[in-house]
């Protein structure tokens, strides 16, 4: 999910004429993914949404992230949990959905099977963001 969500809330800023205004970036909160490129459902609902991807390998989340980033955005309340053992006290980190009209976690579709479901909680949870980044919510 986050890949999808960095394609998705990158292209969103630059639709908004944001591109450059804020650095994103993805990375992994479990173990088991360093490397591997992006998963063909993501690659295929981001493709059939008209979303610009390019080569991606996931990276795992480090404490000297906590250093380099403002702001951290987990897909759910594990990622969250796991955030804050990786990067410790003081960091800033929220839920996709936290800024939506109904929050709550993004939809895993290593669970569901369900990419598109994850696609629509993602473009809803990376809209809601950049309206409250602009609005100085964050």
């Amino acid at each position: 999910r986050s890949p999808m969500a960095e394609f998705v809330f990158s292209d969103m800023l630059a639709r908004r004429g944001l591109g450059g205004a804020y650095a994103v970036a993805s990375a992994a909160t479990g173990s088991g993914t360093e490397g591997c490129p992006v998963h063909r459902g993501t690659r295929a609902v981001l493709q059939a949404n008209g979303v610009p991807m390019w080569q991606r390998n996931a990276v795992n989340l480090t404490r000297a992230d906590a250093e380099e980033w403002d702001l951290f955005v987990g897909m759910d309340g594990e990622n969250v949990r796991n955030m804050r053992r990786i990067l410790g006290e003081g960091a800033k980190i929220c839920r996709m959905c936290d800024f939506t009209s109904r929050q709550r976690d993004v939809a895993d579709p290593w669970i569901t099977g369900d990419f598109d479901e994850a696609y629509a909680d993602i473009a809803d949870g990376c809209a809601a963001l950049i309206d409250a980044l602009q609005e100085g919510r964050v």
